[in-house]
C-alpha cells in the first residue's frame, strides 16, 4: 500500500503517518520526490486495512500496490532511481560502462587490463575474484587475494572496482574493498544472500538468472530492498532458450520493460548475453538504443589464453573501438559517454 501525502506536508504529519505504520506492524518506507513525498507500507494488507489512512493530516490518497514487488516497483517510487558509488551514477543521463576481464588472474595482468580499459573511457574495472564454475576442475579464481589486486587497482587507476559474491562469509571483504558487489545469475534466488546483501549499504549489481522471469528478477531485489539496501542495479545478460547458436538469448525487451515496471536502473551484459567476440559490439548498441543505463563487458589483452571465457572478451583495441561507437550513439540519443 501506498500512501501518497499532499504537497507541503510538514514533517510531523509525515512522522503522524510513520507511527500509525509502525502501529499496525508494517513497515514503512519513504521515498521523496520533487512535488510530493509517498510512504509505502509493507505487511500484513489486512492491517493496513483497518487503519483510517485517508483522514490523516496530510494525506492525499491510498492506493494499493498491485504488483508483488513493492519498493521496486513504478508505483512506490514513480521516479527513475539514479545509483552508484563514487562519481559513478547510474539511472541518470550519464551511461557508464564496466570492463575487466572475466577473471582476475594475477596482479599485472590485472593492472595493464584497467590501464587500457579506463584509456579507452570505462569508468569501473569488473572482474571476478571468486569464480563460479560449472566443472569443480576449472579455475575458481584467486579469493581474497584478487580482491586484494582489484583494490590495488582501483588506487592505482581511479577506476572503481565491482567483483562478484558467492558466499555470506565474504561480504564483510568485498564491503571492505570494492565499490560494487555483483551476485550472479546462478544466485539471483539464493534468497539467503540476498537477505545478507541487504544489509550493507554498497550498490549491488542483480544478474538475471539464466531462465529467470522479468517478475522473478523483480521479487529477488524486492529482497535486497526489503532488507534495507535500496542501491540495487539490475543486470540483463541473457537467458537460456532453445536456441544454441548464443551462449544465451538477449532479451533485450527486457531492458524498456522493467524501466516501465521498475524504477531501479538497468544495465546490459552483451558478453555473457552472445558468448561470442563478434556479437559483443551489436549487442552493446542494441543495448543501449533500448535505454540501457551502463554496459558490463569483458575484456583481456589476451583471449586466447584467458583462464575464462576468453571467446566472448575482446582484445583492448577492439574495446576502444566499440567505446568510440558508443559515444556517437549516445550523443544521438540525448546521453553522455
Amino acid at each position: 500500500m501506498i500512501i501518497v501525502l499532499k504537497p507541503g506536508a510538514t514533517q510531523a504529519e509525515i512522522d503522524h503517518v510513520v507511527e500509525k505504520i509502525k502501529a499496525a506492524g508494517c513497515t514503512p518506507h519513504l521515498s521523496r520526490g520533487v512535488e510530493r513525498t509517498i510512504v509505502g507500507a509493507i505487511g500484513d494488507e489486512a492491517a493496513l486495512r483497518q487503519l483510517p489512512l485517508e483522514i490523516l493530516p496530510g494525506v492525499d490518497q491510498v492506493l494499493p500496490i498491485m504488483k508483488p514487488y513493492k519498493l521496486v516497483s513504478r508505483e512506490f517510487h514513480p521516479e527513475p532511481s539514479v545509483i552508484g558509488a563514487g562519481g559513478v551514477l547510474l539511472g541518470g543521463k550519464r551511461l557508464h560502462v564496466m570492463a575487466g576481464p572475466c577473471a582476475v588472474e594475477g596482479r599485472e595482468t590485472l593492472l595493464g587490463i584497467a590501464r587500457q580499459v579506463k584509456a579507452a573511457g570505462a569508468t569501473v574495472l569488473r572482474g571476478g575474484a571468486f569464480k563460479p564454475r560449472t566443472s569443480p576442475y576449472a579455475f575458481q579464481g584467486l579469493e581474497a587475494e584478487g580482491v586484494r589486486y582489484l583494490a590495488e587497482a582501483r588506487e592505482q587507476t581511479g577506476l572503481l572496482v565491482a567483483t562478484e559474491l558467492m558466499d555470506p562469509r565474504d561480504l564483510e571483504l568485498l564491503d571492505r574493498h570494492v565499490d560494487f558487489i555483483q551476485i550472479g545469475a546462478r544466485n539471483m534466488q539464493n534468497f539467503r544472500l540476498l537477505k545478507e546483501v541487504g544489509n550493507v549499504r554498497k550498490p549491488i549489481i542483480l544478474k538475471r538468472g539464466l531462465a529467470a522471469t522479468i517478475k522473478d528478477l523483480l521479487l529477488s531485489a524486492e529482497y535486497i530492498v526489503a532488507n534495507g539496501n535500496p542501491n540495487v542495479i539490475l543486470c540483463e545478460r541473457g537467458i537460456r532458450t532453445f536456441e544454441d547458436y548464443t551462449r544465451n538469448t538477449l532479451d533485450i525487451a527486457a531492458v524498456p520493460s522493467i524501466k516501465t515496471l521498475s524504477h531501479l536502473p538497468v544495465i546490459v551484459d552483451p558478453s555473457h548475453a552472445g558468448g561470442r567476440r563478434d556479437l559483443v559490439r551489436p549487442l552493446s548498441l542494441a543495448a543501449l538504443a533500448a535505454g540501457a543505463d551502463g554496459l558490463m563487458i569483458e575484456v583481456h589483452h589476451n583471449p586466447e589464453e584467458a583462464f575464462s571465457d576468453g571467446p566472448q572478451s575482446l582484445r583492448p583495441e577492439g574495446f576502444a573501438s566499440l567505446m568510440d561507437e558508443l559515444r556517437r550513439l549516445a550523443a544521438f540519443l540525448g546521453r553522455e559517454l
